[in-house]
């Protein structure tokens, strides 16, 4: 019996950055990965919090590594930051964007539009040309109470070359600056994972969410009532899986490690 199978799941909820890839660098035989879930009748999605691209950038990086997907497979925590938006402000309209062109092109496609004159909220996210006078600017905005949005946690985010500094260094520079807490979108939110089973119709009990980090792709997994497996090749250690509560239902070297022998 195969990992998976013990599991008894239909369905995949896979993160991305740390599981499948680290930048460019695939971590295992991804087209071979697809096959497996393929031949095991297993539903998957992608429910990732790097918003620095769209959904149809990461279906062409997919592509590019041989996997052919949908675009309703793929969720963002940049599309999690629209629909947050969209509760509060049904219409859309103008907000105040720190962020990259991806989160802007994301929040236009609900309806809302970067403005500096009479914005409703402020939305941000990771901003790898990041400067001071953005912080400033933003944080000014912030404290003039308008709400206050960003698309997820993350202190760090894996690379080849090591983990460097993620979304969450400047959710904390904002917070600290304004005085604000912001609104999160991403996981360990359960929103993301509630619509990947939406879309796949499955419930959490036949699903499983695959990630690299205990703070949000497993706590988040948790929240949602979902089985969960931790990869090695990310962030989170073996030794962090142990003292975690409660544990994830699964720790392997790597996402193949699903399909292993047991």
């Amino acid at each position: 019996m195969l990992q998976i199978q013990k599991l008894n799941v239909k369905a995949a909820i896979l993160d991305m950055d740390g599981v499948l890839w680290r930048l460019t660098t695939p971590l295992v035989d991804l087209p071979g990965l697809f096959n497996a879930f393929s031949k095991n009748n297993i539903q998957v999605m992608f429910a990732t919090n790097n918003g620095t691209a769209t959904v149809d950038q990461y279906v062409k990086k997919l592509a590019g590594f041989g996997i052919s997907v949908e675009s309703w497979q793929v969720l963002t925590s940049a599309m999690a930051t629209g629909y947050s938006l969209k509760k509060t402000f049904p219409n859309g309209g103008p907000i105040y964007i720190m962020g990259e062109k991806a989160l802007h092109d994301t929040l236009k496609d609900f309806g809302f539009y970067h403005d500096t004159q009479a914005p409703q909220a402020v939305a941000a996210g990771l901003t790898r040309e990041l400067d001071y006078n953005m912080l400033k600017d933003t944080s000014l905005m912030i404290q003039k109470g308008l709400p206050f949005y960003f698309t997820n946690p993350d202190p760090t985010y894996p690379t080849p070359e090591g983990n460097i500094p993620g979304a969450g260094t400047v959710l904390a520079a904002l917070e600290a600056a304004s005085g604000v807490k912001a609104k999160l979108a991403g996981k360990p939110l359960p929103f993301l994972f509630e619509l990947g089973m939406q879309r796949m119709n499955t419930t959490p009990e036949e699903t499983l969410v695959v990630g690299d980090r205990l703070d949000t792709d497993i706590l988040g997994g948790q929240k949602s009532g979902c089985k969960t497996a931790m990869v090695l090749t990310g962030i989170s250690t073996r030794e962090e899986a142990e003292q975690w509560q409660p544990q994830p239902d699964l720790v392997i070297p790597d996402i193949m490690g699903l399909f292993e022998e047991v």
